[in-house]
């Protein structure tokens, strides 16, 4: 008896789903597993042998008790499970080489930048915390910051105080402006009412501007609709995205590390830095 080793197939109209789009949008392997097997009938094991893993992992996987973090894991899962190119994009990933003519130039492994992709903030968050308390230097852009910056039970919040001896972190952090037109179009987006954000926003500038004697803080407030979410912690960068109806720390995670000759660190901290020279310091 032949045993099917090869990838698993589903039918087209399975990956344009709401439900697994959704799933692959949110990276949640666990999911897209179980629409797997609801879809094509493949079993535990037939997944496992297809994106080559353990059928113990897959199991984990399928029931929450480990998430999958490594893009080279993701790539493996994809080419396994023969994804389309949109279903592929919706993870994070380019198009197969299959799909392409591009070759080697489009393979991940030449932007050897993006070292880890994170579900959400959360999935993140422990490594976050530990590397921004031993970093000289720290960046935030954001909306309003109070869940990444803002209150005492933040992500951030305790990393700031400088250490007995040390002479305390340099920290920037960009806010949107409250009283901006960009503002008010990002509360529609988020179905909240215009006050509440902006009140967040002057809250969070408040609370920051407590730090100034346990660290050297500058707060400024942009006026541009927000698109990306960005964490630097010296040379490290966590990117996420702002999107309609789609809170930052919602959205998946890119760990990205700078590295001699590649784009995306330089990009993200050069849009940083250009956004910072139009935007009123506040703290």
């Amino acid at each position: 008896m032949s045993i099917d080793v090869g990838p698993v197939g589903l039918p087209t109209w399975a990956w344009e789903r709401a439900d697994v789009r959704q799933a692959l949008r949110e990276r949640d392997i666990g999911a897209v597993f179980r629409y797997v097997q609801r879809y094509s009938g493949a079993s535990q094991g037939r997944i496992a042998t297809a994106v080559g893993m353990a059928q113990g992992r897959v199991n984990e996987i399928i029931n929450g008790r480990r998430e999958v973090s490594r893009l080279d894991v993701y790539e493996r899962i994809a080419d396994g499970l023969s994804m389309p190119g949109d279903a592929r994009h919706l993870l994070g990933l380019a198009a197969s080489r299959a799909q392409h003519v591009g070759g080697p130039a489009f393979d991940l492994a030449a932007f050897p930048e993006v070292v880890r992709v994170y579900a959400a903030q959360r999935s993140a968050a422990e490594e976050i915390q530990q590397m921004a308390r031993e970093a000289a230097e720290l960046d935030v852009l954001a909306v309003r910051g109070l869940g990444l910056i803002g209150l005492n039970d933040s992500l951030l919040r305790s990393c700031l105080p400088r250490q007995p001896g040390s002479e305390g972190k340099r920290v920037r952090v960009l806010l949107l402006d409250p009283d901006s037109t960009a503002l008010v179009q990002r509360a529609a987006e988020i179905g909240e009412s215009t006050e509440s954000l902006a009140g967040g926003v002057k809250l969070a500038e408040s609370r920051l501007r407590e730090l100034a004697s346990v660290c050297d803080i500058k707060v400024y407030r942009y006026k541009t609709l927000p698109t990306w979410r960005v964490i630097r912690v010296d040379s490290t960068m966590f990117v996420s995205v702002f999107d309609s109806g789609w809170e930052g720390h919602e959205s998946a995670m890119y760990k990205v590390v700078e590295t001699p000759h590649g784009p995306l660190f330089r990009g993200f901290r050069r849009t940083f830095e250009v956004i910072i020279e139009g935007a009123e310091r506040t703290v």
